[in-house]
């Protein structure tokens, strides 16, 4: 604790009592919205995890499926093949609030998806890839969301807890340790000032009876 240099006044002990005042007031509050922010968190991040594992899932089975394609088919083949796009995406990008912090917000709305190569000249497992890979596209987008919000909110987490920890540790401490000096001080400029008129008054009791 270290004491803040000011003047051992009355006006003075006011102001560091209001100043004391608001920042435990501020304390409260920022422990409040980082214990919210860590709630939202641990919850963003079990979501994360299970969709990750769902979505490696999925793209590890397309894969397969696009390797036994390559074996199957000729490169060129299946180059032309997936030339042209299975199906049309529309990605509306927004935003939203969690604790103050700005997150975004992604809607996909996608079309039916349409094959745009014969079926005679390709393989069952080319069809079969694509659409898994139609099918696990909402879930991606949905990835890429919540990891951006988790990385948001991890930084937010951070600078509150600093806000805190400084509070907690630094501020709070010092005005207390301020206020306290200063009340001594004014007491002992009190205890001083009663002194004195008692020695006044005993010297004026003493001409009055001579």
């Amino acid at each position: 604790m270290a004491r803040i240099n000011v003047n051992p006044t009355r006006m003075e002990l006011t102001r560091l009592k209001k100043r004391l005042a608001m920042a435990v007031r501020g304390h409260k509050l920022l422990k409040d919205k980082r214990d919210e922010m860590m709630r939202q968190f641990v919850k963003l991040v079990r979501e994360n995890a299970a969709l990750r594992e769902q979505v490696e899932t999925a793209l590890s089975a397309a894969l397969g499926e696009f390797a036994l394609c390559r074996g199957l088919m000729e490169a060129e083949m299946l180059e032309n093949a997936l030339l042209y796009p299975a199906r049309t995406v529309e990605l509306s990008l927004g935003r939203a609030n969690i604790m103050s912090v700005r997150v975004p917000r992604i809607e996909a709305k996608t079309g039916e998806v349409v094959l745009s190569y014969g079926l005679a000249q390709t393989t069952s497992q080319l069809d079969g890839a694509i659409a898994s890979l139609a099918e696990v596209f909402p879930d991606m987008i949905r990835l890429a969301e919540i990891e951006k919000t988790c990385n948001l909110l991890a930084d937010e987490i951070e600078k509150t807890r600093r806000r805190v920890n400084a509070l907690e540790y630094v501020m709070i401490p010092d005005l207390q340790e301020t206020i306290r000096y200063i009340t001594m001080k004014l007491e002992e400029n009190e205890r001083g000032s009663l002194t004195r008129l008692m020695k006044v008054k005993d010297m004026m009791a003493a001409r009055e009876g001579q």
